[in-house]
């Protein structure tokens, strides 16, 4: 079957011909119909050799960890689905028997570096095939009606802002003010979650216009300009108080400083973007008992309620569709911020 893989350090992926996988007992085949791409797919090929290595990748690599299809093969003891059942890929795996993987938080597994365990496409042979194994049924949700395609990325774009903003739901009611800052592939959905589930005034900044433009469209109530006079703006909308919940899809060093300079006091101040910034906390650097989070994924009950979301019409991704061979071509344009949204690849 043909994957798109990374295959050499430093070098973009390629499109390869490999072994259709066989499920074993407890595992499932999905013939995939949808895979989304993501900045971290570019983190993870971006890392020099040794810390690549010492993460416990392989190389090659099949990469995708957003994946949606349909069952194509049950391994034995699998009666939790049926071949040709529609299905989305919860993809932070755990090993299903600590405590947080009983809550069904194994995006905060306590054992699966121990164990050896990686997401598809983070570690483990990913949805950018033909193919896709997955390792336990536990592992896939009904898609019930949605198009894979459409909503494929709702599975890290989706789920990764939800489980950010849920956690800062309680200071978000009517009269309070959000900020997204990045309206990118994550940032253009955490201003329709935030639409969705909360009352608060939602604040878009980016550097790019057309981005500010999607974040309009998507339900934005003041765009900014991602600048040295963004802090400023935000105080202003903000009567001075500043925001009492900040996300910061990008996650670099000058968008860190801002988040926590927009930010009032008993603000959350989340990081979501992998951008490689540092943050420094200091008395009378951040505001009198603000929290920061770096939350991870989010659960699987968390993804079933994205995808009613979903279903209710209350969110969606913006997406651009790319064929399984134009792979390479979708992550350039993604390495160079041309994508409307999300990239999905549909083999």
């Amino acid at each position: 079957m043909r994957a798109l893989q990374y295959t050499t350090f430093g070098q973009p992926p390629e499109i390869v011909d490999v072994e259709k996988p066989v499920p074993g007992p407890g595992q499932v085949l999905v013939r995939v119909t949808a895979a989304g791409i993501c900045h971290s797919d570019e983190f993870v090929m971006s890392l020099p050799e040794e810390v690549y290595r010492g993460a416990g990748y392989p190389l090659p690599l099949t990469l995708g960890h957003e994946g949606a299809g349909t069952v194509a093969e049950l391994g034995e003891g699998v009666t939790e689905f049926a071949v040709g059942d529609a299905v989305a890929v919860y993809g932070p795996w755990g090993c299903g028997h600590c405590h947080r993987c009983a809550e069904g938080k194994e995006n905060y597994c306590a054992n699966a570096t121990a164990e050896g365990i990686f997401p598809p496409g983070l570690g483990a042979p990913g949805a950018m095939a033909e193919y896709l194994l997955v390792d336990d049924p536990r592992h896939l949700i009904p898609l019930d009606g949605l198009d894979p395609v459409e909503n494929v990325s709702l599975t890290d774009a989706g789920l990764t802002p939800y489980h950010a903003i849920k956690q800062s739901a309680a200071k978000l009611g009517a009269g309070t003010y959000a900020v997204v800052i990045g309206v990118g592939g994550l940032g253009h959905v955490g201003v329709r979650i935030l639409k969705a589930i909360t009352g608060a005034t939602v604040i878009a900044l980016d550097v790019s216009e057309d981005k500010l433009a999607l974040a309009k469209e998507v339900g934005a109530d003041h765009t900014l300009l991602s600048n040295e006079d963004a802090i400023a703006a935000v105080r202003e909308i903000t009567g001075g108080l500043g925001a009492d919940a900040v996300f910061d899809f990008v996650g670099a060093n000058p968008t860190m400083a801002m988040a926590t300079g927009m930010a009032s006091v008993e603000a959350d101040v989340t990081i979501v973007g992998i951008g490689g910034g540092t943050m420094q906390l200091a008395f009378q650097q951040v505001p009198f008992d603000a929290a920061v989070r770096m939350p991870y994924w989010g659960s699987r009950a968390e993804l079933m309620e994205v995808l009613d979301l979903a279903r209710r019409g209350q969110i969606g991704v913006e997406v651009e569709r790319f064929s399984l061979e134009d792979g390479p071509e979708a992550y350039r344009r993604l390495h160079e911020g041309s994508i409307r949204g999300r990239a999905v690849l549909v083999p």
